[in-house]
C-alpha cells in the first residue's frame, strides 16, 4: 500500500504511542521515540516492521512516539495511520484480518 499523504494516528497520554506516517523516498524510515526503548526498543521496532509489512508498505517515513503502548495498541495505531493516509474509513480489516 502506498502513503499517499501525512497522516497521524494516537495520542501521547500514558501507555499509548502517536505514529505519523509520510510519503516516503524510496525504503521504510523509522524514527523511534520511546520511554521504554532501551527495554522494549527491538520489540517496538518488530511490531511496526510486521504491521507495515501485513500492509504492503515499503516506502514510507514512519515517526513513533511511544509511551509504554503495548504490541497490540502500537499495531492499531500503526493500521489506523497508514489507512488515513489513504482515506480508507469504510470496512477496514482490523487486526487479524490483515494477512
Amino acid at each position: 500500500m502506498e502513503i499517499k499523504k501525512p497522516a497521524v494516528a494516537g495520542t501521547l497520554e500514558s501507555s499509548d504511542c502517536m505514529v505519523t506516517v509520510e510519503p516516503g523516498s524510496g525504503k521504510i524510515d523509522l524514527d523511534l521515540d520511546s520511554a521504554v526503548i532501551r527495554q522494549y526498543g527491538k520489540q517496538i521496532r518488530k511490531v511496526i516492521n510486521e504491521t507495515l509489512a501485513r500492509l504492503d508498505v515499503t516506502n514510507a517515513k514512519i515517526t513513533v512516539v511511544d509511551k509504554g503502548a503495548l504490541d497490540c495498541t502500537i499495531k492499531a495505531r500503526v493500521e489506523c495511520a497508514v489507512y488515513r493516509s489513504n482515506d480508507i474509513d469504510d470496512n477496514l480489516p482490523w487486526g487479524g484480518a490483515i494477512k
